[in-house]
């Protein structure tokens, strides 16, 4: 096997691994692609609880060093998004891999996972590696969650 393809092999992986956590991970749950400070993410949280019944936030999922590391990586990650793209069950976000790492991404979803269990995430690495996607999705009514979280217009 090709030193290449053997990276790629251990990229998807260690991808794969990162899935599975977040998966079992994903129970809890704190702000989205923006983040949210603790003070503001407890109003946040009962508005949500309210206006979306089944779609909140966890804010006491991540420690506040957590919080604040997936605040700066959602920051990131919401300047360098070069296009959004509706899905049928949510939006594809799609990053060039001069901007974002595979191992970024895979970080933000773990902990997105733990505060933000309804969603479902989906990474590809496609165009012969020229383009990582990330496509999250979840149940009916995510879309108008994912609108507000991630400012998707």
């Amino acid at each position: 096997m090709n030193y290449a393809k053997e990276q790629f092999t251990g990229i998807r992986k260690k991808i794969a691994t990162v899935a599975a956590l977040a998966l079992v991970a994903g129970s809890a749950g704190a702000a989205g692609l923006a983040g949210q400070s603790a003070p503001e993410g407890r109003k946040a949280e009962k508005q949500m609880t309210t206006t979306h019944s089944k779609f909140f936030c966890n804010t006491k999922a991540l420690t506040p060093e957590e919080r604040a590391h997936h605040k700066q990586l959602s920051e990131k990650l919401m300047a360098v998004r070069k296009e959004i793209v509706e899905t049928e069950k949510g939006y594809e976000f799609q990053f060039s891999p001069q901007n974002v790492t595979l191992a970024e991404l895979a970080d933000w979803v773990l902990a997105e996972s733990k505060c933000c269990s309804f969603f479902d995430f989906h990474i590809d690495l496609e165009n012969e590696g020229k383009l990582i996607c990330l496509r999250v999705t979840g149940e009916e009514g995510i879309k108008q969650f994912m609108r507000t979280e991630f400012g998707v217009h």
